[in-house]
C-alpha cells in the first residue's frame, strides 16, 4: 500500500536542508539581507526550543526545527515584525511538533503551522512575491526530494490533476504566482511528515490539497495563506484518507476471499 513509511530520519532532514537551501538563496539575493535575519532569528529560535525540550524529555530530540526555520524564512511575509515572526515560529516549533516528542511522531507540518499562525494572528501583505529565481530553485529542490523519495510523486501528480481539472471547469480561475505554489507544494504540502502514507491515500492527499489552494484563492485568501490553509486542512484530514484507504482494502480482500 506504501512504498515509504511516515516517519522522519536524520538523512531525511539533511536532504531537506539542502533543497530549501537554493530557494533560500534566490529569495535574499531578491528580497534583500533582511531574510538572513529572519533566518538568523529561526534558527536560534530552532536550537533554543530543542534544547528546552531535550532537557524536559532527557533526550535529544534531533535538529529537524533548524528545516521548519528554514523554510519559514522563505515564506514567511517581509513586513511581519520580528517579534510576531518568533512567537508564530516558536508556536509551530512547540504545538507543530516538540510536544508530539518531535519530528515524525506529530500529524501537520510545523512550517505551515507556525505560518498559519503568523497569518491568522498577525494579517499582513505578503509583500513582493517570489521571483522567477525563486520557482526555479524550488523546482530544482523539489526534483532533489523527490530522487531522495522524501517528497512523494503521488502528492505531486494529484495536486496537479486536482489543480489542471479545475483550471478546465472553471477557465477564469485565478493563477497563483509560480513560486509560491511550487514552494507550497513541495515543502508544505509534500511534507512526509503530515501527508498520507498509503499510495493510493497519496493521490487522494495531494488532489485535496490542490483543490483546496484553488478554492482558498477564488475566496480572496491570496496566494501566501491559500497555500498555507490548505496543506494545514489536507493535513488534519490525511490519517483519516489513509484509514479510508486502508478499510477499502481490508474489505476488498474480505469480497476476493469470499467468493475465491
Amino acid at each position: 500500500m506504501s512504498d515509504a513509511p511516515r516517519l522522519w530520519s536524520g538523512s531525511e532532514a539533511l536532504v531537506t536542508l539542502v533543497a530549501v537551501s537554493a530557494p533560500l538563496v534566490a529569495t535574499i539575493l531578491q528580497q534583500g539581507p533582511a531574510r538572513l535575519v529572519f533566518l538568523a532569528l529561526g534558527l536560534g529560535l530552532a536550537t533554543f526550543w530543542h534544547l528546552v525540550f531535550a532537557r524536559i524529555r532527557r533526550r535529544w530530540t534531533g535538529w529537524d526545527g533548524l528545516v521548519t526555520a528554514a523554510i519559514f524564512a522563505v515564506l514567511v511575509p517581509e513586513a511581519l515584525p520580528l517579534w510576531q515572526q518568533g512567537l508564530a515560529l516558536s508556536f509551530g516549533l512547540v504545538m507543530g511538533d516538540l510536544v508530539f516528542g518531535g519530528r515524525g511522531r506529530g500529524f501537520l507540518s510545523p512550517a505551515a503551522v507556525a505560518l498559519a499562525f503568523a497569518l491568522f494572528s498577525f494579517p499582513v501583505s505578503a509583500g513582493a512575491a517570489p521571483g522567477p529565481a525563486s520557482a526555479i530553485a524550488a523546482l530544482a529542490g523539489g526534483a532533489a526530494l523527490l530522487l531522495a523519495r522524501v517528497l512523494s510523486w503521488r502528492v505531486v501528480a494529484g495536486f496537479a490533476l486536482a489543480m489542471a481539472a479545475l483550471q478546465l471547469l472553471q477557465p477564469g480561475w485565478p493563477a497563483l504566482p509560480g513560486a509560491t505554489l511550487i514552494l507550497g507544494l513541495v515543502f508544505l504540502i509534500g511534507d512526509p511528515v503530515a501527508a498520507a502514507c498509503t499510495n493510493a491515500g497519496r493521490w487522494v492527499y495531494g488532489a485535496l490539497a490542490g483543490a483546496l489552494v484553488a478554492l482558498l484563492e477564488t475566496a480572496g485568501g491570496g496566494a501566501l495563506s491559500s497555500v498555507v490553509f490548505a496543506a494545514l486542512l489536507a493535513g488534519i484530514f490525511a490519517s483519516l484518507i489513509d484509514q479510508g484507504v486502508i478499510w477499502d482494502n481490508v474489505r476488498r480482500r474480505a469480497r476476493r476471499q469470499r467468493h475465491g
